[in-house]
């Protein structure tokens, strides 16, 4: 008896579908790279997975003022101070029904021009000095001024202390130092620091000062 024909038969697909290989997630780290006061800032978050077109938005906190995230996932702008801010973002895609996602984020907007004591003011006979160390955390160098004086309690102001010279980007605790003669009194020294970037348009300033007088006792 002749055998009769078969229809071939398919081979059945047993693979299963990954279920996460569509799930919408939010790839950015939380730490966001850090900034400046009125630094121009652009970043671009980004998510994987969902359906095409996702929009984004802060939900919780609040950024910095002066920026702002756009619906497409562009964070910018020139923020106007420093401190830490934490929000949360959410994206959501187009697909039906709508995938939706957040995390919490943290931006840190640094002073660009920071002075710190190193050796704080003191008297020395009768001398006051010290020295300060001065930081430039931004990507631009500095036109430098650098001014301590020290006022006697009667109003009257002596400079102990002046430089100006360029503070390259980048720098971190350039030392300087500062002394001079006075004669006797009670003083509060001040402490002053301008950067200028002239292309750019932009004064960055910090100050500090002694929180008690120094007392000279040596001398006329």
């Amino acid at each position: 008896m002749a055998r009769a024909d078969r229809e071939p038969v398919e081979p059945q697909d047993t693979t299963t579908p990954s279920q996460t290989q569509d799930d919408l997630v939010i790839q950015n780290d939380s730490d966001l790279p850090e900034t400046y006061p009125r630094a121009t800032y652009e970043y671009r978050f980004r998510a994987h997975g969902g359906v095409p077109v996702l929009h984004w938005r802060v939900e919780k906190g609040a950024l910095p003022p002066g920026m702002q995230l756009d619906d497409d996932g562009l964070l910018h702008g020139l923020p106007e101070h420093t401190g830490e801010f934490q929000f949360t973002i959410s994206v959501r895609d187009g697909g039906k029904p709508q995938q939706a996602v957040q995390k919490g984020f943290t931006l840190r907007v640094r002073a660009a021009l920071v002075i710190n004591w190193k050796n704080p003011a003191h008297v020395n006979g009768n001398r006051i000095e010290g020295t300060v160390d001065v930081t430039n955390t931004t990507g631009d160098d500095m036109d430098l001024t650098f001014i301590v004086m020290a006022v006697l309690d009667n109003g009257r102001a002596t400079a102990i202390g002046y430089q100006h010279f360029v503070l390259k980007h980048g720098t971190v605790k350039q030392t300087l130092p500062f002394g001079e003669t006075l004669s006797r009194g009670d003083y509060v020294v001040h402490v002053d620091a301008v950067g200028e970037v002239v292309p750019k348009n932009l004064i960055y300033r910090d100050r500090m000062e002694t929180p008690q007088p120094l007392q000279v006792t040596v001398g006329p």
